[in-house]
C-alpha cells in the first residue's frame, strides 16, 4: 500500500509535498496509518486531534494515545476539548453534526492562525460508500450522489482511493497500534447500521461491490461536470444581480427544457426543500412566496426574486433639527439648506423647513398610510401607490418614509408629499439627498 499511495500522491496531489499539513487523527485506526504513510513518504506534518468527552475516560485514552504517538514520530501536535453535547442541545443539532462541525471549525480556524496549507483526513472508499448510501436514502440530487470529494478547498482526502480492508491490512502487517472506539460497534447509528449489516451482505452478493461503486462514482462526477457547463451557461441567460437580490427571468426560464431540473441546479445552494412548490411559483401569481432556513423566493411579475432572509428589525430613527446626514438601510440622508431649487431627481427634494414638525422621523411604510403625491391633486393610499408603480414585495418590504409628525414628506427615492413643497411663500429651503 505505501507504494500505492506514494504514486497517489505524485500523480494526483503532488503539492502535498512541498506544503505545511495538519493531519486529522482521532487515534483510530484510519487516521493512524495515514499518519504513518505521510511520515514514510517524509512530509511535513503536525497533528490535531478532537476529544469531544463523549465517552468518558475512553475519549482521554485516545487523547493520550494521539500524544504518545507525536512523540514517537517526533512531530508537533495540537489537541482541543469541547463540549460536545452541551453545543448540540443549544444549536438543536445531532450529535454527530455537532461533533463535525466543532471538528472542522477548529481545523481550519487552526490552518489559517499557524499557515498550514492543507489538512488531511483519513476518510477512505467504505467511507465514501457508506456516505453514497445514506444520502440516496434520505433522497438527494446528483452532487449528493457523487460522494466525498477527495479536494473540497483545503481539505484534502488522500485515502478515498483505497478500502478499509487494504488499509487494515497495512496496519497489521506494519505491527501498528490504533484505538478502537466502541461507539463504532453501535448500530445506534445510521451509518454503523450500513457498515455492519448492509454493505457485507452487498459485498456478499457482489464482491466487486466498492469497485464498481468507484467506477460509478467516475461515471456520475464527470455527469455533474457536464451539468456544471450547462448552468454556468444557463445563468449568464436567466440570472442578474441587482442589489443583494437575484433576479431569475421567468420567460427565459420557460424555454428551458426540464425547468425544474434547472431551478435545482441555481437554487440548491440556498437550502431550499419545497422544489415542486418553486416550480409552481412560474405560474403564481405576483406576491407568493417560497421560504427556505435562510433565503426567501418571490414571484414578482416577470421574475423570480431571490434574497437571504434577515432578522435585523430597524425601528424609527428620529432626526434633529440640527443633523446634517444620518444613515440608514438604503444609504445616507443629507440636510442643507439651498437657496434655489436646481434639477429634478428621485434621490433629491426640496422641500419647505417651516412647514416640518422637528424631529422628523424615519421609518418603514404601514398598511394604512397615505400622502398627497406631488404634482397630483388628492391624497393617495401608499398600497395603491405602490400597486401602480407596480413595485414587487421586496420593494414594498424595503420602503422607507420620511415623515413630519408622523405625515409622510418623501417616500424616500420615489416620490415628495405636496404638502410640503416649495412655493413663493416659503422663505427656508430645505433639500434632502439620499446618497
Amino acid at each position: 500500500m505505501l507504494d500505492s499511495f506514494l504514486n497517489h500522491i505524485d500523480k494526483n496531489f503532488p503539492f502535498l509535498n512541498e506544503s505545511k499539513l495538519l493531519i486529522a487523527i482521532s487515534g483510530g485506526m484510519d487516521s493512524v496509518v495515514l499518519t504513518h504513510l505521510c511520515h514514510k513518504l517524509g512530509l511535513n506534518f503536525a497533528l490535531a486531534h478532537c476529544n469531544f468527552k463523549l465517552r468518558g475516560q475512553e475519549s482521554d485514552h485516545d487523547e493520550s494515545f494521539v500524544l504518545k504517538l507525536a512523540k514517537e514520530l517526533d512531530v508537533e501536535v495540537f489537541v482541543e476539548s469541547f463540549e460536545t453535547e452541551a453545543f448540540a442541545n443549544e444549536n438543536k443539532m445531532s450529535i454527530q453534526m455537532a461533533a463535525r462541525e466543532l471538528r472542522y471549525d477548529w481545523f481550519l480556524d487552526l490552518a489559517e492562525q499557524l499557515q498550514f496549507d492543507f489538512i488531511l483526513t483519513a476518510h477512505h472508499a467504505d467511507d465514501d460508500l457508506e456516505t453514497f448510501l445514506i444520502n440516496m436514502s434520505r433522497g438527494t440530487g446528483l452532487e449528493g450522489l457523487t460522494g466525498i470529494p477527495e479536494a473540497n478547498g483545503s481539505i484534502i482526502r488522500p485515502l478515498l482511493l483505497f478500502s478499509r480492508t487494504e488499509i487494515e491490512g497495512y496496519a497489521i502487517n506494519n505491527k501498528l497500534d490504533w484505538r478502537e472506539d466502541s461507539s463504532n460497534a453501535s448500530n445506534k447509528y445510521v451509518r454503523n447500521r450500513l457498515r455492519h449489516d448492509v454493505i457485507p451482505v452487498l459485498k456478499e452478493i457482489n464482491p466487486k461491490l466498492l469497485q464498481n461503486y468507484q467506477n460509478t462514482q467516475r461515471n456520475l462526477k464527470d455527469s455533474q461536470h457536464i451539468i456544471d457547463d450547462a448552468i454556468v451557461r444557463v445563468q449568464n441567460i436567466v440570472v442578474t444581480v441587482e442589489d443583494n437580490m437575484i433576479k431569475l427571468n421567468i420567460k427565459k426560464l420557460k424555454k428551458l427544457s426540464h425547468v425544474s431540473a434547472y431551478l435545482y441546479e441555481l437554487l440548491k445552494d440556498f437550502n431550499f426543500k419545497a422544489w415542486n412548490d418553486i416550480v409552481d411559483l412560474l405560474e403564481a401569481q405576483s406576491g407568493k412566496q417560497v421560504l427556505s432556513e435562510t433565503h426567501r423566493i418571490i414571484k414578482d411579475r416577470k421574475y423570480l426574486l431571490l434574497t437571504e432572509l434577515t432578522t435585523e428589525v430597524i425601528g424609527r430613527i428620529s432626526i434633529s433639527e440640527h443633523e446634517k446626514q444620518i444613515e440608514f438601510p438604503m444609504g445616507t440622508l443629507f440636510f442643507d439648506e439651498a437657496d434655489t431649487i436646481f434639477g429634478k431627481r428621485s434621490e433629491m427634494i426640496y422641500v419647505d423647513k417651516n412647514k416640518l414638525e422637528f424631529p422628523l422621523t424615519l421609518r418603514h411604510w404601514q398598511e394604512g398610510d397615505y400622502f398627497y403625491p406631488l404634482g397630483m391633486t388628492g391624497k393617495k393610499k401608499l398600497s395603491k401607490y405602490f400597486k401602480d408603480e407596480k413595485m414587487s414585495l421586496l420593494d414594498k418590504e424595503n420602503a422607507w418614509l420620511l415623515c413630519s409628525n408622523d405625515e409622510v414628506v418623501w417616500v424616500v427615492n420615489r416620490r415628495a408629499d405636496n404638502r410640503f413643497k416649495v412655493n413663493e411663500n416659503t422663505k427656508q429651503v430645505l433639500k434632502i439627498e439620499l446618497q
